[in-house]
Formats: C-alpha cells, structure tokens, sequence
C-alpha cells in the first residue's frame, strides 16, 4: 500500500534489541516485496516465525482448464455453484491464464488458515459481513468491500452468516494504478479514491495455541505447515505493505458529456490485468450522447464483468442477473444489447454495480464456470442461434 503505517508496540529503533516482559527477544520478521527493493513491512513475534514441526503434501481440489474454443462470448451464473464448506479451499475456479485465476466462492464457515505464496490477491465481497484475520491484525469487511491481501500474508476468513465473494488471485502485486500516486506514493488529486477511502488493521491480534496447521499455495503447489505456535502473534509492526480494504462505494465515478471508457473506472493494476469498478453515476450530459458502451473490439485484452447491483443497462434482456459473469473475448467485437442504445437516450443516472477485469493475455475456462455456463448467451444479440 502507498503509505506508511504503525500498529502496536515497536522499538523506536528497527534492528535493535526489543524484549518482552520475561526478557526475551521479540523475533523480528522483515516482509517485503522484490527482494530489498520495494514495499516492506517489519513485525514483532512473540515465537519465532520460522518454528515448524511438520510439512505435508496437500493436494486440493483441481479442476480442468481448457481454451475458450470455439472463441465466444460466455456468461456464467454463479448463483447455480451452492454454498461451499471452505471459504479458500473450495473456491469455485472459472477463469484462469499465466497471470491470474479468478474464483468464486459462497459459505458461512470459518477458513483454514491460509497462506499464498505466489502473488497478491483480490476479494471482492459481493454479499454478507464479516472478518478477515491476519498477522497484521483484522480487517472487517462487508458488502461491496475489495479487500487486498499481499503476497504470503497469512490470513482466514471468518463470515458472519453466509458471504459471497470473488476472487482475484495474482501471480505478481496487486495494487492502486501509478497514474493516480505521486512519485512519493500519495494519491493525486484526479484519483477516484484516496487514503482517507482506505482501511488497514488498526490493532494487533494475538493468540495463544501450538501445532496450528497453515496451508501454503507456493509455485510448486500446496504444503501444509504445522507451526509450534500461533502465527498470530505479532505485537506490533509498521511500513508499507500490510492487507487493506477499501469499498466499492467509496469509489468517485468520472463522468463527461460523452460516454467514457473503461480506464476511467480502473481501480487497481496486477501483472497484464486491470480491476474496474462500475458504480451508480451520472451519466453522459451531451444533448445528443448515447450514455451505454459503443460497441468495442478489445484487440489486446479478455474482458471479464461480474455484476452486482441494480441494472446493468447494456445488458437488458441478455438474461444477466445479480451475480453473473460475463467473458468477452479478444478477438469478438461486443457491445449493448440489441435497442439499448436506443433505449438509454435521455438516461441522466445509471444505477449499476459491477466489477471488471480485463486480462491481456487469453483466460482458459475452468471447469466449475463450464458447469454453470448459460449457452444461450452468445446469440443474444442475434436472438437466434446461427
């Protein structure tokens, strides 16, 4: 994250003695990003980090990918996946290429204890309240919360009823786009959100236990560490890098008398993919302006749109409702619904909620997303099947 926090007790000095009440040294743990060379935070254990006594294989759930072939559009009903046991290890993959796999997941159980070693992920809670625990302390979230867990933070899910999310999980870092941060990291002035906008942990969470089981995603598959002690001991830290939260309805829409394109809704950049936010706004205030999408080719990029809230009116009489995926392909030209953009002449508010991400590399289909697809979604433009 772009700035600077400190939670808990630390030493006015890093790298110097602290000791607990017993005399004992503080085990300090320095967590940062591309080596040396980026974000970082430091924290102070009670136990050491390091302290395992025992790792095993895991094997999760794994679901076939396949190409999207023949090339066409797709919408995938989430509503049809059920509610699941586990809130990470049961998520529901749909899409997925070299730099990221997006998931959807349903349950009203308390994770595992989790830790993903391969990149940064995103979490965008469409339905319920609850807590995300972590080392770094919680973060409570509810409906329309992203929540942006960093690479090897170790974290769990703990829903307050049943919660509906999903997931963006990265092979690299996910964060705010450079062209809303000063050189220094600050937020600028024509970013559609800001720091006032964004929440972190703002206490420690400590508990007491031993022989805690920790499941790893790493780049070679999954490892289940048994640590001697909690991992949730850490007394304080400070930096830059830390799980933050920062809500769908915080974000200021950008509008203009003609329609705007998507870069004005970008929210967050990962490695070859964007996160949009699609929020209720004014729209289009030209006499003459269409206020839905033209039609667009996206020559470079998948585009991937998970709807939320109210009415998507592009989208009228697609058959896509609350919680449905679209994918629109590189390589076919998309756009309104047959009669939107007629219909939407005269419009001044668009009550929608939806988030996007578009990917420059080809997103494979999953094998759960297969198993939801609405097949009829291809030919709606037409209204028949070719």
């Amino acid at each position: 994250m772009p700035y600077y926090r400190s939670v808990g007790e630390l030493p006015p000095k890093r790298h110097t003695q602290f000791r607990q009440p017993d005399g004992s040294l503080y085990a300090e743990e320095l967590m940062g990003q591309e080596g040396f060379s980026s974000d970082s935070s430091l924290l102070y254990h009670r136990f050491l980090p390091t302290a395992i006594v025992a790792a095993e294989e895991y094997t999760p759930t794994e679901w076939t990918r396949i190409p999207n072939k023949p090339l066409k559009p797709r919408h995938l009903v989430t509503a049809k996946l059920g509610e699941q046991t586990d809130p990470i290890l049961d998520r529901q993959h749909l899409l997925a290429n070299a730099d990221c796999r997006i998931s959807y997941v349903a349950s009203s159980r308390t994770s595992v204890l989790y830790r993903n070693a391969i990149g940064d992920e995103c979490l965008y809670v469409e339905a319920g309240s609850g807590r995300l625990e972590t080392t770094f302390g919680v973060l409570e979230f509810t409906a329309g919360d992203y929540l942006i867990v960093p690479t090897s933070v170790i974290y769990r899910v703990v829903p307050d009823g049943l919660v509906k999310m999903l997931v963006v999980e990265a092979t690299g870092h996910i964060g705010p786009p450079k062209r809303y941060l000063s050189v220094r990291g600050q937020f600028l002035e024509h970013s559609p959100y800001c720091e006032r906008d964004v929440r972190g942990p703002s206490e420690p969470l400590l508990e007491d236990g031993s022989d805690v089981d920790v499941y790893v995603q790493h780049r070679t598959g999954w490892t289940k560490f048994t640590y001697a002690h909690h991992p949730f001991d850490v007394v304080g830290w400070d930096g830059h890098m830390y799980p933050w939260a920062f809500s769908i309805h915080d974000f200021e829409p950008i509008t203009g008398r003609v329609h705007q394109p998507p870069p004005v809704h970008q929210t967050f950049q990962g490695p070859n993919f964007v996160i949009c936010s699609f929020v209720p706004r004014k729209v289009d205030y030209h006499p003459l302006a269409i206020p839905v999408p033209y039609n667009h080719h996206n020559v470079d990029s998948d585009e991937v749109l998970f709807y939320t809230g109210g009415n998507y009116e592009a989208r009228k009489g697609s058959g896509i409702q609350q919680g449905s995926i679209s994918l629109h392909p590189s390589g076919f030209t998309h756009g309104p619904q047959p009669g939107a953009a007629e219909g939407s002449i005269g419009a001044d508010y668009f009550d929608e909620t939806a988030v996007m991400v578009d990917t420059f590399r080809p997103l494979d289909l999953c094998e759960p997303g297969l198993a939801v697809e609405d097949e009829n979604y291809a030919w709606t433009w037409a209204k028949r099947k070719l």
